[in-house]
């Protein structure tokens, strides 16, 4: 199966299935020297851990990072680096009664078209739990690039009706709540939403927004290769994910070129935009 690597530079490559012994990463183009701890991993992977609230799968893991390779006495070596979290809590047995069924939302269907076998037990490597290899490298990428000045922050926005506002937006709470929104009154109300939606055996969308401070420019390449491109491909590569917008997004369909476009001026003889509709692209 191609498709399970992403990045030249920085190259990651997941492994694993929902159901299977465990999920895990390769991380390639570390570079030596970069401070890493298991501890370091473990704090994002917590954030991601299924079964603490109510509005996640009840799935109960523990999701505790191994490094086997890669690092020596605290400090990465240059090498590849392999990460492991094991899988305790499948519960195969659960998806026995839909195991000649196409569900609706998943690649059930399709795996079966291309492969000719699929793994039932959860949707095996289309299954949302392939994303913990992708936040144990993002772990990783997080402290190299805050050694570089670079720092990454999301949240979420909106989940069902509810949306955050902007003049709300305390980003010290964010973690008060089981849904990351730095709106606690925007907060509520999505909890809210998400208990009627349960009530009725449903479920809800949500749009999550992510800022990058301190990126240099001239990342990224003119064709094939455009940043904007390339972070499009990686998030439209979760599987829950349906559109992607970089600054206003497709709000620009809705005005001129002349309202849209970011013109440049200077600071201390720096060029920057006097605006930023293109997200910083």
């Amino acid at each position: 199966m191609a498709g399970s690597t992403f990045g030249e530079i920085f190259r990651i490559t997941t492994w694993g299935e929902s159901h299977g012994k465990g999920i895990g990463v390769v991380v390639d183009g570390c570079p030596a020297g970069l401070p890493l701890t298991e501890k370091d991993i473990q704090a994002f992977l917590d954030r991601r851990k299924p079964g603490q609230s109510l509005f996640t799968t009840q799935r109960r893991e523990d999701d505790t990072a191994q490094i086997w390779s890669g690092v020596f006495e605290g400090k990465t070596t240059g090498c590849p680096i392999s990460i492991l979290i094991p899988n305790t809590d499948q519960r195969s047995r659960d998806y026995g009664a839909i195991m000649d069924i196409y569900r609706p939302g998943h690649a059930d269907y399709t795996y079966d078209a291309k492969y000719g076998i699929r793994d039932y037990r959860g949707g095996g490597r289309s299954s949302g739990r392939e994303t913990i290899g992708r936040v144990a490298a993002g772990a990783i990428a997080s402290k190299l690039l805050k050694e570089l000045g670079v720092t990454v922050r999301a949240y979420a926005q909106a989940i069902g009706p509810a949306k955050a506002d902007p003049s709300r937006i305390d980003f010290s709470t964010m973690y008060d709540n089981p849904f990351y929104m730095p709106d606690p009154v925007a907060a509520q109300e999505a909890a809210e939403a998400a208990k009627a939606a349960i009530g009725s055996k449903d479920s809800m969308g949500g749009v999550v927004r992510c800022t990058v401070d301190g990126l240099p420019a001239g990342i990224g390449d003119p064709c094939f290769d455009k940043l904007d491109g390339l972070l499009a491909k990686a998030v439209m590569s979760i599987g829950a994910v349906k559109a992607v917008e970089i600054g206003d997004g497709i709000r620009v369909s809705e005005t001129r070129g002349s309202q849209n476009n970011d013109s440049y001026t200077t600071v201390d003889g720096v060029p920057v935009k006097k605006t930023n509709h293109g997200g910083g692209i």
